[in-house]
């Protein structure tokens, strides 16, 4: 059945005025979304979901969609130039223009956003087929990214109206992703606290960490960062912005090849870091390397731990503890040529925090791939 769009009615908002569900699916823009997923499947193990084209009444752009156990992505290319997705790739290179925001109404989430400030990016709008109905609306945020809000509670079909069911004979196995633990968003010099007080002013959500330059430097460069969450935790946004320091930051590197404001990373759950990452690398994906000191007195550091410190050394894999428990993580190289996007991979033992006792080897460690490309 062709799909058809109409304009969704405007239900009564709730009491919390945005609850959030969770992240829907984050949406790339890339150069070739055949190759980037072929690229995610093999390497990181996403599975084949669902297909939009030419083939499915989409003439001007084609979308795949690839997911693993809660994580969804969408890869998405123009198939001609001088429109809008055209632009965005031009200008920013492969990166993330949608984190589409699960929601059990789209209508009251725009409404009670826009009538708090937000721009406005898509009114609320019914995606319908055989399956039942999808309820999209949007809005904008920093740079040129998106949220969109995704109603989904009335559709039995793979994706949405206007895909079609994906099905692939290449299916690598998966490694071990789970979902979006949160996405950090780079930021212009002093624009930080402006987009603070969008999310706490708009969507509602509340800003509970904050990292000043003395918390993330090193000896050449330094960042700001507030973590913003929504009520329920299921969605957070760390917003980074530049520090002054002697040469230049990876904010600013960032900013420099993506021509402005965007996602800097998303950082990816796991129960298993170990078994994740051993498979990632076997697969070719490059991470981060910490100096091998790192590791020497890392039990004095955070305590007695279920890990063999001997794997974590060997995998490059960091831990930090806070009052709730640990948490491990590492973080790959850009995952295109540009030094923009990259992912973290994540598992939390109890820990709510973001690895601040690592973040002088991180940032070290960046510094180190900033200088190998002339940018530091």
């Amino acid at each position: 059945m062709e799909s058809i769009i109409k304009k969704a009615g405007t239900p009564q908002a709730a009491t919390d005025f945005l609850p959030l569900e969770g992240t829907d699916y984050v949406e790339l823009y890339v150069g070739n979304a055949k190759q980037a997923a072929h690229f995610y499947k093999t390497a990181f193990g996403f599975q084949s979901l669902a297909y939009a084209g030419p083939e499915t009444g989409v003439k001007d752009k084609v979308s795949y969609v690839i997911r693993q156990h809660k994580l969804t992505f969408v890869l998405t290319t123009p198939l001609r130039n001088n429109n809008s997705i055209a632009d965005h790739i031009y200008k920013h290179g492969d990166g993330v223009k949608v984190l589409a925001l699960k929601v059990d109404d789209a209508s009251s989430a725009w409404n009670e956003t826009v009538k708090r400030g937000a721009r406005k990016y898509m009114e609320p709008t019914v995606l319908s087929d055989e399956h039942g109905t999808v309820v999209l609306s949007g809005i904008h945020t920093y740079g040129e990214t998106v949220h969109l809000f995704v109603e989904r509670k009335n559709y039995t079909g793979v994706f949405m109206p206007g895909f079609k069911a994906w099905q692939s004979g290449y299916n690598p196995s998966e490694t071990g992703l789970l979902y979006v633990d949160h996405c950090v968003g780079n930021v212009g010099w002093n624009q930080m606290n402006r987009w603070v007080q969008f999310y706490e002013e708009v969507m509602g959500f509340k800003n509970i960490l904050s990292f000043d330059d003395k918390d993330i430097s090193t000896e050449y460069s330094a960042l700001m960062s507030k973590v913003m969450s929504n009520g329920n935790g299921y969605v957070k946004f760390p917003i980074n912005e530049p520090a002054e320091g002697k040469k230049k930051s990876q904010v600013e590197e960032y900013l420099d090849y993506y021509n402005g404001e965007g996602v800097q990373h998303v950082a990816i759950a796991t129960h298993d870091i170990v078994q994740t990452v051993a498979a990632l690398q076997q697969r070719g994906i490059e991470f981060l390397q910490v100096p091998k000191s790192y590791y020497d007195d890392l039990q004095q550091r955070v305590g007695k731990i279920d890990e063999d410190i001997a794997l974590l050394s060997e995998l490059g894999i960091l831990v930090d503890r806070d009052e709730e428990g640990y948490l491990l993580q590492i973080f790959t190289k850009p995952l295109q040529d540009r030094p923009t996007l990259f992912f973290e991979i994540i598992q939390r033992k109890g820990a709510k925090s973001f690895g601040k006792g690592n973040f002088k080897a991180l940032f070290e460690a960046i510094e180190r791939e900033q200088a190998a490309r002339g940018n530091l």
